[in-house]
């Protein structure tokens, strides 16, 4: 017995949200602000701790529903009554061999082939409650629009952040209209949707599912910290011992220590008497009503788990023979004990280790939320590659009864998502429109049905997992070829940053992913997580020539060339043919003007690229045709070299990085040529006849060198490289760099 998904309507982000859960472990992924421990949030509320007692409150709504509320609440128009509220739907899925003694009352539908459940929380508004608010919001504005008659205020007059709203009505009234309702409702296995008019109600007939589902956390918020008075290990170590006992289980370690404790109290009884002596006799001199009222003694009642809570130290072996107490390590080692702690403790509460005549619930539901929390990477791996082993034995009944675990583990841990199984991954996204909505990466496997890209897709996940989960995590991303780019990237944006000082791009979650000539390879994980991304790849202009091979059979071939040549009719940058395949046909049909080459048939698409400005290279995947086209509201921007006027006043459309960049800093060069050792026959930069396809032709040693060799002649102030009097960005990467900024 599983739950497969849940859907949450109303709640905070969660508007309207659907989440698969996988059978053991789902590890839920995403950027800040995405929802994840609003979900949390709402199951603590509805099926947690705090699900005994209403916590909701007004900041709860989303803010949309608080909108399309407001509305129907303070509108005159008589309109049928429709669903207003907070919910939460378990689907729950059983097969033929579980037990069905705990869930039969819940069951709907008695078919055979309906082997789904539906469990429903609701924080609503049903109508006749709606009704009564309604007459009563219009009583309440009715004595506060008196009270500024009375103060001859105009109304229109009263500034808003005076005037009393419907939110603030609410905010202190909602709980006496919105009533708590748990529903176990109706589903149609045929068309695979819940039937939310069919419905027991599980309050009125007063059905527990305690038996059914059982829900814990391990929240982010733990009471952990390396200052001298802590003793949060210690505590758990209590709180263990103190489980242990509940259980009922006499071992033979548990008595041996009852009965130390009983010894110790004698032998401390006899000390004690000798101690408190002098004291004990002043306070006989205060005497009482009757003799002997004032007589007292001092004796000694340890009790097992306050001994353990107050008078023991989780130490940490230190070299050989010495050890220190649990405050005296990191933050990082005290966190993970901690949840291991915990995790045990509420892995004994599943088991019902305190109660050996109950059973654990037939669905056990442990959600951990940011288990990297003070934690370094290598610590991280240890622990998602441990605890999935660890919950494995423990509900597979290696520490006692074996129970039904699902576990949820929410993380910001580029580290933990690496070493996470990728098809337990849920990734949350935020929509433009300010809604969350799940996805499984597992499903990313499924845009790449083509047996082509089949292994585009295992580079994906490979390339994925070993290097850059980051990109889960990131608000954008900027795709570059490389090593060049990758190193002096960041000094380019620094010295965007000191030109334009608004929104800058270094306090901006951006990453750096260098992908070589495969960022197309990307394209469907670009679409799949919507993060706004900039390609920065090059033209790579060629030309086709006749070649005899040595059977003497001529074959066309491309060869590198500058743009300007007059035969230069391809582009041969892959990036560029795929994400641009689509638009450029449409580009052909709107001008009616279709260049081919006419010997072999070949389309000829350098020239659709010189042209092409920077808002042609917007694009946006149309999700029917599943092809990239032109689009002003595109999250991706590829950029390419464009024509560009250095300081001499020449105008050239370069080819490469490398050649944009001599173009615009020749003259740089020249005056440190002592710095750039990796730059063969610099002389040349010296010789106007030489131009910068050449240049960056004959004149490069290692290109790594070349770029560090950037970074170490460049002039600083105050820290900063200095864009006045310094090397200059390339024009087409300074655009690019401009719009991700925005």
């Amino acid at each position: 017995m599983k739950i497969t998904k849940l859907k949450v309507e109303n709640f905070r982000l969660l508007r309207s949200f659907e989440l698969d859960l996988e059978h053991e472990l789902s590890l839920i992924i995403g950027k800040n602000n995405c929802g994840k421990t609003s979900l949390l949030s709402l199951l603590e509320k509805f099926i947690g701790a705090k699900s005994s007692s209403n916590t909701f409150t007004l900041d709860d709504f989303n803010i949309e529903f608080q909108k399309e509320m407001q509305i129907r609440i303070e509108s005159m128009e008589q309109r049928p009554y429709s669903y207003l509220g907070i919910s939460l739907k378990l689907f729950i899925q059983y097969n033929d061999k579980d037990d069905l003694s705990n869930v039969s009352k819940l069951m709907l539908d008695l078919d055979p082939a309906n082997k789904t459940i539906v469990l429903k929380f609701e924080y609503s508004l049903l109508e006749e409650d709606f009704k009564k608010l309604k007459v009563d919001y219009q009583e309440y504005k009715h004595i506060i629009d008196n009270k500024y008659s009375k103060l001859n205020l105009d109304i229109s007059d009263i500034p808003s952040l005076h005037k009393k709203t419907l939110n603030d009505f609410l905010k202190i009234n909602h709980k006496k209209y919105f009533k708590l309702l748990k529903k176990s409702i109706g589903y149609n296995v045929h068309t695979d949707t819940e039937v939310d008019t069919e419905y027991i109600d599980l309050m009125k007939s007063k059905i527990s599912i305690d038996k059914v589902l059982n829900f814990k956390m391990i929240s982010a918020k733990r009471n952990v910290s390396n200052i001298d008075s802590d003793r949060t290990l210690s505590a758990l170590s209590a709180k263990y011992y103190s489980k242990k006992e509940e259980k009922g289980s006499n071992t033979i370690k548990i008595q041996e220590f009852k009965e130390a404790l009983s010894s110790t109290d004698i032998h401390l009884n006899e000390i004690y008497s000798g101690l408190f002596e002098s004291v004990i006799e002043k306070v006989k001199t205060f005497g009482g009503v009757r003799k002997g009222d004032s007589v007292i003694k001092i004796e000694s009642t340890l009790q097992h788990q306050e001994l353990l809570k107050d008078n023991t130290t989780v130490m940490y072996s230190h070299n050989e023979g010495h050890s220190l107490p649990e405050n005296y390590n990191g933050l990082g080692y005290l966190n993970l004990i901690s949840m291991i702690f915990e995790i045990e403790l509420l892995l004994s509460d599943f088991r019902m280790e305190n109660n050996v005549n109950e059973t654990p619930a037939d669905i056990n539901l442990l959600f951990i939320e940011e288990p990297e929390a003070h934690t370094h990477p290598q610590m991280q791996y240890i622990f998602i590659k441990n605890v999935k082993d660890i919950l494995n034995r423990s509900s597979n009944g290696e520490d006692g009864r074996a129970f039904n675990l699902q576990t949820i583990i929410t993380t910001h841990s580029c580290h933990i998502t690496s070493e996470s199984n990728f098809d337990d991954i849920k990734y949350f996204y935020k929509t433009d429109e300010n809604h969350v909505i799940a996805k499984n990466l597992k499903d990313l496997e499924k845009e790449y049905e083509d047996d082509k890209e089949i292994n585009n897709f295992k580079f994906l996940k490979q390339y994925l997992t070993l290097h850059r989960s980051e990109l889960f995590f990131v608000d954008k991303a900027i795709f570059i070829e490389g090593d060049t780019e990758r190193i002096l990237l960041p000094e380019m944006m620094k010295k965007i940053d000191l030109e334009f000082p608004e929104n800058p791009l270094q306090s901006q979650n951006i990453s750096i992913v260098e992908v070589g000539a495969y960022s197309h390879i990307f394209e469907k994980f670009i679409d799949f997580i919507g993060v706004k991304s900039l390609i920065i790849t090059d033209i790579d202009s060629a030309k086709k020539i006749e070649e005899k091979n040595k059977k003497g059979i001529i074959k066309k071939k491309n060869i590198k060339c500058r743009v300007s040549d007059p035969i230069a009719s391809i582009t041969t940058n892959a990036a560029l043919n795929y994400f641009f395949k689509y638009y450029f046909q449409e580009f052909q049909e709107r001008e009616a003007a279709v260049a081919k080459d006419i010997d072999n048939n070949e389309i000829n698409n350098l020239e659709f690229f010189k042209i092409l400005p920077l808002q042609g290279k917007l694009l946006k995947k149309q999700k029917e045709k599943k092809q990239w086209s032109q689009s002003n509201e595109g999250n991706i921007l590829i950029i390419f070299q464009t024509p560009e006027k250095n300081s001499s006043g020449l105008v050239y459309h370069a080819r490469s990085f490398e050649d944009a960049f001599f173009h615009v800093n020749r003259k740089y060069i020249v005056n440190n040529k002592d710095t750039f050792n990796s730059l063969v026959n610099i002389d040349n930069f010296d010789d106007d006849e030489i131009d910068a396809y050449d240049l960056a032709e004959y004149c490069i040693g290692k290109k790594p060198s070349f770029a560090m060799e950037i970074l170490l002649s460049s002039t600083r102030v105050g820290g900063n490289i200095d864009q006045f009097s310094d090397w200059v960005i390339p024009g087409y990467i300074k655009e690019g760099l401009q719009w991700l900024k925005n």
